[in-house]
């Protein structure tokens, strides 16, 4: 009887011992996705800044307007959305020309086409010109848009076109705009709108800027 009382005590135990092992391998588990994600998303930021690096040297290399880039008035910036913008082709993609960033030290070419993959690449040209109004996605690698919420109003963001114009704008105003609300992302009364997702991803971290 001794024996048998013991052996179930045994087998209470062990049972009542098994969610507490479960959730510590539950736990192990989740830990190392947090570490093996955060390790993708650091490698994959350092992937983004050495293409941009790449792409950046190849644009230089190309024959292209000498000299320093001849800085566009702004009473000569207005021209129809519909104009058509220098390009210039690398690895069989066309960029627009590169966005400079004194504040966050960026500097990061622009591709003509917006798409998920492009994003992975460089920023975007989402809607607009610089003739008229331009608005520019990028991922928020830290080396693309993801130091955007440190800009303040008044910091420089220039833009230098492939035919070597150059576009200077002051930030106006950092807002969130949901991701719906594309209307107003592409809202023509600013001359140049940059955004970029918010860690969660549920919202647009965006920043408005004006010619100067």
């Amino acid at each position: 009887m001794n024996t048998t009382a013991q052996s179930k005590r045994a087998a209470v135990a062990h049972k009542r011992r098994r969610p507490g092992r479960l959730c510590g391998l539950l736990g192990v588990l989740l830990l190392a996705a947090a570490l093996g994600l955060v390790a993708w998303n650091t490698w994959d930021d350092h992937r983004a800044a050495e293409s941009a690096e790449q792409i950046l040297a190849e644009m230089s290399a190309l024959p292209g307007p000498a000299g320093i880039p001849q800085a566009v008035p702004p009473a000569s910036q207005s021209a129809p959305a519909s104009a058509k913008m220098p390009t210039v082709i690398v690895d069989g993609s066309a960029y627009i020309g590169t966005l400079q960033i004194p504040a966050l030290g960026l500097r990061l070419p622009v591709l003509r086409d917006w798409s998920y993959p492009n994003l992975r690449i460089a920023p975007c040209r989402y809607a607009g010109t610089p003739q008229g109004s331009l608005v520019l996605a990028a991922h928020n690698y830290e080396s693309h848009f993801g130091s955007l919420d440190k800009l303040k109003p008044g910091d420089i963001v220039q833009f230098t076109d492939a035919a070597g114009s150059l576009y200077a704008y002051t930030v106006a105003q950092v807002e969130i705009l949901q991701p719906a609300a594309i209307e107003e992302m592409i809202d023509p009364a600013w001359d140049l709108t940059l955004f970029t997702c918010t860690l969660g991803g549920q919202t647009r971290l965006t920043v408005r800027c004006m010619r100067s």
